[in-house]
């Protein structure tokens, strides 16, 4: 037998396992195991159960013994960040707070251009250290799983850069990054061209050398005012999709357009939703679209939430992800979103965790985590409670005590 461990005994094991990937979710739908343990071997689930049985059916196992209440469930996935970023808009928010859209903001300096002139003039290292200390925070927080767009160089090398930055500081810790190519954030002032013509420079110049070095197997698109439009997101889409990537959009937070192409290409997850409506979700609910809601940039902006409950209740699945960026969402602590989105939006308990964990892994195309059962990377938190409710209820403010990354304990 291949050398594996058990892990146990928890108070409650929370599997995630038995609920459907898309619409409304029960309570009473949660697999919960009292006294629960898991067997674990190379990084992988063997078996989940009663700790006592699985003691006794693996009795030469090495056992790591929890001796304190603790409530077991997958590790958190971030579906949605861009935690590469150099520089502070603390000026920016200032700004929002004296009454400021973010797009005036944008307009008049600030906003991602002013990232994007501090990313360029950090030097890898500057931005390895920055991401380094910011995906490490999050671990520490019981996300295992973290996605990270590029998106504030907006230059062929300047992204290479910065998607080298993610692969190198991906293989330095015990977390999963995914990173994604948002080359199309903006057309960057500087480029002497159209919007179209930019794309065709991305297309052209950018992702083939991200494909040969396998820096990135997604890509997304920001379509808004002051981005780019529908039409335009189409045809580079279509290009990267001809050329093997996953597709993402940045949709619907101000201005519609996102869903519709989304749900057209077969993209994997459409993000934002603040503004989507009511036909919008009709097509969501029919596609295998996963939506993000990102309500770290609701409360940054001061504006309203995705609208969680009317998609869920439509039949759509439903991911969460911080959005932590410099912008519109620094605070960048994903369960408290999903607890405070959880109340606005009433969302189940079932719900919001199931957003966090195998859903938000769906969002990224993810089969292998997200649940504790047989087959899947044992990635796991455990809070120190008896009671799995505890989590959201005290929103946000419970932290995991425990977080194991394919089954090696990473915080203790």
């Amino acid at each position: 037998m291949l050398k594996a461990k058990i892990i146990g005994p928890f108070s409650q094991l929370l599997t995630m396992d038995t609920i459907p990937l898309k619409g409304s979710v029960n309570d009473s739908q949660l697999e919960i195991i009292p006294n629960g343990g898991v067997v674990v071997s190379e990084g992988v689930i063997l078996k989940t159960g009663n700790f006592n049985q699985l003691c006794s059916e693996f009795r030469d196992l090495e056992i790591d013994r929890i001796e304190k209440d603790m409530v077991a469930m997958p590790g958190i996935i971030d579906p949605h960040t861009h935690i590469c970023w150099a520089g502070s808009r603390a000026k920016d928010y200032s700004l929002r707070l004296a009454g400021k859209s973010y797009l005036e903001i944008a307009q008049s300096g600030g906003g991602i251009g002013d990232t994007v002139a501090k990313t360029r003039a950090a030097s890898p290292v500057e931005l390895e250290a920055l991401l380094t200390d910011r995906a490490t925070a999050h671990l520490m927080n019981g996300i295992t799983t973290i996605e990270v767009k590029s998106g504030y160089c907006l230059t062929a090398e300047g992204e290479i850069k910065m998607l080298e930055v993610i692969r190198n500081v991906n293989q330095k810790l015990p977390v999963d990054l995914i990173a994604t190519c948002l080359a199309a954030h903006i057309k960057p002032t500087d480029f002497e061209g159209s919007s179209s013509d930019y794309l065709k420079m991305v297309v052209n110049e950018l992702l083939p050398k991200i494909k040969k070095r396998n820096l990135s197997k997604r890509v997304d698109i920001y379509i808004d005012k002051g981005a780019f439009t529908k039409d335009e997101a189409r045809v580079y889409l279509n290009c990267a999709k001809n050329l093997g990537f996953d597709l993402a959009i940045h949709g619907e937070q101000f201005t519609a357009g996102g869903v519709s192409l989304a749900c057209e290409l077969g993209a994997r997850s459409v993000d934002h939703l603040e503004m989507v409506q009511d036909h919008e979700i009709n097509m969501l609910a029919t596609s295998t679209v996963i939506p993000v809601a990102l309500p770290g940039a609701s409360l940054g902006l001061g504006c309203q939430f995705a609208p969680a409950r009317k998609l869920l209740d439509a039949g759509c699945s439903l991911a969460i992800g911080s959005d932590w960026n410099p912008g519109s969402a620094p605070m960048g602590d994903l369960l408290m979103q999903a607890a405070i989105l959880g109340i606005f939006e009433k969302m189940t308990m079932a719900e919001s965790l199931a957003a966090i964990t195998f859903r938000a892994a769906a969002a990224l195309g993810l089969t292998d985590r997200g649940v504790l059962k047989i087959g899947l990377q044992a990635d796991m938190i455990g809070f120190p409670t008896s009671d799995y409710r505890e989590i959201l209820y005290n929103q946000g403010s419970l932290k995991p005590s425990m977080v194991w990354k394919r089954g090696d304990i990473v915080k203790w």
